[in-house]
């Protein structure tokens, strides 16, 4: 094999490698065996006493027996010999002793007391506190030349052995007996957007909202009639025993509307051209019949609206294929009169609007501009205070822009006349000038910024409006010839009662310690604000003071919680709430739709109710 230019002198058998091994281990054996005193007490420092390394078992002094070490058990290893619980606790447990036994002895034996060994024990465990603390210390230390018992950073435990055992505290934790108590916020702002969905989640059974007695389905049905409001307990035991409160349950799900057809869903109307198709629609091919509805519609409008002005009715919402108009009477969400928000609106729509006479505002788009203007004025009293020439050199440029704006606005068309060619181009008529102008505005369409305002008696205009408006109902499609859906909480001439369905479902959810039960209520329907606030004033005993609600909103709606007026002039108004008394809602439910709108373009996504105190989410 040596001939063979493929061979290594360096290559060995496996039994050579194993016979060099087990001579290895006899040598070091040997050598372990006859090591001296010192060294065994060096190794001992090094390895844990009484434990050999890799090997379970106690040590096998030389003198015990003959031939050397035992072998090395192959199955074991550094977790389960030597750094096992038992032997780690053990170590740690010698090392606290031999520490304190360290620091003590040298005073005890010269004759010092227990304030000397209590501050030896604070230099020795300051020396071994991170760094940031020691700094911390360190400039207490500074500011105050005498160390307190109270604000040092231990505290001694005296056993009766007479050891000492130092506890660390945090210099930075509070002190919970001195906090001062968090905000209890006991209401949630008003969100005028429709919702689709509740889903109320607590740990305590919603058993008392199902099978309800026919009884109380009356009770709750005359007193929603009649506009009356139980009183509830301030602390409900057994909820299922409490008729008072399962009348006000079925008083909250109560509703009016127009049209009503039991074999149609009328609410949402935008985007439910699915929900229509295949649907029974006899009035598609009837023009009687369509006229007939919208003759009966516009009766009901007519009467929210009157209903409206003399505030029996709180408001109303119109909702169409195309927009949502909510209709609020005078002194709610701080406004001065009667008040309507349309969205989203179109450009033809606007100038319908304005062609008929109706003043209105784009709320949204006038505050977005203010606040450019507030901006301007800040960057140009800032520039003036840093250099004066460079804001006239701003404001220069700012009309010269402008100016370019008004050219391009009129047609811009001066360069064609120096060129020569102006017989020869085509010039755009002026349609096309009048869109290029209106670029912006066309740009709003069905966007939140198109939310149109309407105020005073521009309202009575706009239902005139409603009612002759022939692009208010669809002229093809599912929806061909079905007038809007008119939603408000109180009655009104050709309204139907409904009812908003709820079911209450028990599950188990998992956790890390196991399952835990969750109890859960849902709502649907055209959810509207006094519905959302008085479910959630009567859940607030039957619950116990806690629960969650998951707010599922109809999103063409969520702009009609932009603010209408200034905080300024809502804090004027004394007497509102007297004056919509009548409205059917109770005192709690106005007083929360009285206060300006403050989501703006959100609406309320999660609700929860802790220890009876809200905190909610946009």
């Amino acid at each position: 094999m040596s001939e063979q230019g493929c061979y290594s002198p360096s290559f060995k058998k496996p039994s050579d490698v194993l016979r060099m091994r087990r001579k290895r281990v006899r040598s070091e054996g040997v050598c372990a065996g006859t090591s001296s005193p010192a060294s065994g007490s060096s190794n001992a420092n090094a390895a844990l006493a009484g434990v050999r390394p890799f090997s379970p078992g106690p040590l096998l002094k030389g003198q015990g027996r003959s031939g050397g070490v035992k072998r090395r058990n192959p199955f074991a290893n550094i977790e389960n010999t030597y750094n096992s619980p038992k032997k780690r606790a053990a170590s740690s447990a010698d090392d606290a002793s031999e520490c304190r036994t360290a620091l003590a002895v040298p005073l005890l034996c010269d004759g010092g007391s227990s304030a000397e060994l209590n501050a030896n024990l604070r230099a020795s465990f300051g020396e071994r506190l991170p760094h940031n603390l020691n700094g911390k210390q360190s400039d207490d230390q500074n500011k105050k030349a005498s160390f307190s018992e109270e604000d040092s950073l231990f505290e001694e435990d005296l056993f009766a052995t007479g050891e000492v055992t130092p506890i660390l505290k945090s210099p930075e934790a509070p002190q919970i007996c001195g906090a001062p108590p968090t905000e209890v916020c006991r209401e949630y702002p008003a969100d005028w957007s429709l919702k689709t969905r509740l889903l109320f989640t607590s740990p305590h059974s919603f058993s008392w909202a199902e099978h309800l007695k026919a009884q109380e389905e009356a009770q709750g049905l005359s007193l929603h009639c009649r506009a009356e409001y139980a009183s509830l307990p301030q602390n409900i035991q057994d909820p299922r025993s409490c008729t008072e409160l399962r009348c006000g349950f079925q008083q909250c799900l109560q509703y009016w509307q127009y049209p009503s057809l039991p074999w149609l869903s009328l609410f949402p109307r935008i985007g439910a051209e699915r929900k229509f198709a295949g649907k029974n629609t006899p009035w598609a091919q009837d023009a009687a019949l369509q006229q007939s509805l919208m003759s009966e519609w516009s009766v009901s409008l007519t009467s929210l609206y009157s209903l409206l002005k003399a505030r029996l009715c709180p408001y109303f919402y119109v909702c169409s294929y195309q927009f949502t108009v909510l209709f609020r009477a005078a002194g709610l969400s701080g406004a001065k009169g009667i008040t309507a928000l349309l969205s989203p609106t179109t450009r033809g729509l606007r100038e319908a609007m304005k062609a008929d006479g109706i003043e209105f505002s784009l709320p949204l788009l006038e505050e977005k501009r203010k606040s450019k203007e507030s901006c301007s004025l800040q960057l140009n009293d800032n520039s003036q205070l840093t250099d004066p020439s460079g804001a006239v050199t701003s404001q220069l440029c700012d009309k010269e822009d402008d100016e370019y704006d008004d050219e391009d606005d009129d047609g811009g068309l001066s360069w064609l006349q120096d060129m020569g060619i102006q017989d020869k181009i085509k010039k755009p008529d002026a349609i096309s000038i009048k869109l290029r102008k209106e670029h912006n505005e066309v740009r709003l369409d069905h966007r939140p910024e198109s939310v149109v305002l309407v105020e005073g008696s521009n309202t009575f205009t706009l239902i005139n409006f409603l009612i002759n408006c022939k692009s208010l109902v669809a002229g093809a499609g599912s929806q061909a010839g079905l007038p809007p859906t008119l939603l408000a909480p109180t009655a009104f001439r050709g309204a139907t009662l409904q009812m908003l369905k709820a079911r209450s479902v028990n599950v188990k959810t998992q956790v890390r310690t196991g399952y835990q039960d969750v109890c859960s209520l849902e709502v649907t329907g055209p959810i509207m604000p006094h519905a959302l606030h008085a479910l959630t004033q009567l859940l607030k005993p039957a619950q116990k003071g806690g629960f969650s609600v998951s707010l599922y909103t109809h999103e063409p709606s969520v702009v009609l919680n932009v603010p209408v007026t200034k905080l300024s002039e809502s804090d004027q108004q004394s007497n509102i709430q007297q004056d919509l008394v009548r409205c059917g809602l109770q005192q709690s439910t106005i007083q929360q739709l009285v206060e300006p709108a403050t989501l703006g373009k959100s609406a309320l996504r999660q609700l929860h109710m802790r220890a009876f105190s809200y905190s909610w989410s946009s």
